[in-house]
């Protein structure tokens, strides 16, 4: 592929791209209103229409007159078009959901895993899942992948579980492949909170900023949203929050060092000390907004939410008085959107994302002449359909 041809493709599936997010945040819109959300012209807008109207990604919901001249036609977004698997992989359970093109979870079911389970467990388990799921033909027919938020640590590029902590079988497995193999679909991997805090940015929008999801689910971790981008770090293992030290002579941790935020936190939740154990999350959420400056800390994970008031008030309480001038640094706390399902759901996403949101530019990077915002990007002036 020439550059040339890369680039014009690039800006094709950007300007789709942006359609389908304002066909996402809004109930009903029409041509003018993606022009003045995206700052295409008029005609790349309606050219974009044109070919997710083809696709059947979008339909013509009625008009709007505004007095004389010819009518407005009002679009919307066909949730039900498409759909992904989201898949929440954790040390106990195995959690999957069902995700529309708007990003709603239309079913969520949970399974327990045998204890210190192997890969062909999980994916005999996935199997029978998904293929529950999808016993409707029909549904199957619009269905786009299968999402894997999978426990670290974790090799995204490649699709490798490298060492998932606390589970003694998972040593450089190459999950995405076989997965796909056995699955027959395509197969997304990645780190369970990297999962998480992408559902949160696709439900918040531009307004997402800088943001991290902490989650407290048989470990902490931590997933980062830097730069209008899920942040994987150069090995794509970023996320091991809960491995870093807050207590030089504390306990051993699953990792093998001494007094991982981890460990600590688990010390504190098996003496049955709620309030101290969101106290210790806490100081790891202000060591982490000391370092990365972030303008939004969401909490999540099954275990953080059956005590949700209790962290978050830990959490808001530490932003307020541990942090100098929370005046002018401090983030918003909130509580994840979609709850349990925020780890499946943000894989699933994460496949809709890779087929209806913003491309990857091959070769090379964007065009330097355009600019991009938030964390969808914005690009204006961009008239190429």
């Amino acid at each position: 592929m020439t550059r040339t041809t890369a680039d014009v493709t690039f800006l094709r599936g950007y300007n789709q791209a942006q359609v389908l997010a304002v066909g996402r945040t809004a109930r009903t819109f029409e041509r003018s209103t993606v022009v003045a959300a995206t700052g295409l012209t008029p005609q790349a807008v309606s050219k974009v229409i044109a070919r997710l109207s083809a696709d059947g990604l979008i339909r013509p919901a009625g008009v709007r007159r505004l007095g004389i001249g010819k009518p407005a036609v009002v679009y919307e977004l066909v949730p039900d078009s498409r759909y992904a698997i989201g898949a929440h992989v954790a040390r106990r359970t195995l959690r999957l959901v069902l995700v529309d093109l708007a990003g709603a979870v239309r079913h969520s079911t949970v399974r327990p895993l045998p204890a210190d389970f192997t890969p062909e467990q999980l994916l005999d388990a996935l199997c029978v899942g998904i293929g529950t799921i999808t016993a409707d033909p029909a549904l199957r027919n619009r269905l786009t992948g299968v999402g894997l938020g999978m426990i670290g640590p974790l090799d995204h590029a490649n699709g490798l579980v490298r060492d998932a902590h606390g589970l003694r079988h998972w040593h450089d497995v190459p999950l995405r492949e076989l997965a796909e193999a056995r699955l027959r679909l395509p197969v997304h991997l990645d780190k369970d909170v990297t999962a998480g805090v992408t559902a949160e940015a696709w439900r918040h929008g531009a307004t997402f900023g800088d943001a991290a999801l902490i989650m407290v689910e048989s470990g902490i971790g931590g997933g980062f949203w830097l730069g209008g981008a899920a942040h994987r770090g150069a090995h794509t293992n970023a996320g091991e929050f809960g491995h870093t030290v807050v207590d030089l002579d504390g306990p051993v941790c699953v990792c093998g060092r001494h007094g991982c935020l981890e460990v600590v936190h688990l010390r504190a939740t098996e003496a049955g000390d709620v309030p101290r154990a969101a106290r210790v999350l806490a100081i790891g959420v202000v060591n982490l907004l000391q370092t990365l400056d972030l303008a939004h800390v969401v909490l999540a994970g099954a275990d953080l939410l059956r005590h949700a008031e209790v962290y978050r008030a830990a959490v808001e309480l530490a932003v307020r008085t541990d942090v100098r001038r929370a005046d002018w640094l401090a983030p918003t706390v909130t509580l994840s959107s979609l709850g349990a399902d925020v780890i499946a759901a943000g894989a699933a996403i994460q496949v809709l994302d890779q087929l209806y949101g913003i491309p990857d530019l091959t070769p090379g990077a964007p065009p330097t002449t355009v600019r991009q915002h938030g964390p969808t990007g914005d690009y204006r002036g961009v008239s190429s359909a």
